[in-house]
């Protein structure tokens, strides 16, 4: 079986799929698709035909000469914990893993889509204020995910195992510092990111490592 996630450095839901791919130990091809040269290389017809949402992430599997797409995130690591139970990122325990899924659609349907690429420009074009817009539903989801996680909370969002909560949790705090939110009120949050980050998997999966990373402006 062979596997290439079709991402972007800086989205956070192909971000999500790196550190599930990573944690899990699995080899994959990585091609990137650019969300803002030539257009948005998302909107072109190649890869409309992997996701007709012309999306990133798209996880490619090639098996017996066979190519089959699959796409966003948490169906992706779903699909992963299926085909490779250990590490797992979701418990086999009903409720845990309930509360687990419950926490990562916090991020994934509560705050993500609210100030993706898409949704800021077309509050750009409004006349609104992007930067702001997207720290206020950044702001408003996490403090909701900040008093849900501290009542599950151990080393990660929920106990002390990694779990897809906290695959989606680290992206989305990346997110809130590009957009100038204050994270001192999150004390939770931030304590589990800074466990995530002494992670080898975590550590390979951020996008300054990527391949197709911007570097910095110089000042």
């Amino acid at each position: 079986m062979r596997l290439t996630l079709y991402g972007y450095w800086r989205s956070s839901a192909s971000w999500r799929v790196r550190i599930g791919l990573h944690l899990k130990g699995l080899d994959f091809a990585y091609a990137p698709v650019h969300l803002v040269a030539d257009g948005g290389q998302h909107r072109g017809e190649a890869h409309r035909a992997r996701n007709p949402m012309a999306q990133v992430p798209v996880l490619a599997v090639e098996e017996g000469g066979h190519v089959r797409y699959l796409s966003q995130s948490l169906a992706i690591l779903g699909w992963l914990d299926d085909q490779l139970p250990s590490p797992r990122l979701w418990p086999v325990d009903p409720w845990q893993r309930a509360t687990v899924t419950q926490l990562a659609e916090v991020v994934n349907a509560g705050i993500q889509p609210l100030q993706n690429l898409g949704v800021l420009r077309r509050v750009q074009e409004l006349g609104g204020d992007r930067a702001g817009w997207a720290r206020d539903v950044i702001g408003d989801g996490l403090d909701a995910l900040e008093a849900m996680a501290a009542a599950t909370a151990g080393r990660f969002v929920v106990g002390d195992q990694v779990t897809a909560a906290d695959l989606c949790l680290v992206p989305q705090l990346y997110n809130a510092r590009r957009f100038g939110l204050d994270l001192a009120g999150f004390p939770t949050l931030t304590r589990v990111e800074a466990a995530c980050a002494e992670l080898p998997a975590f550590q390979a999966a951020h996008p300054d490592r990527q391949p197709d990373a911007v570097p910095p402006e110089s000042p």
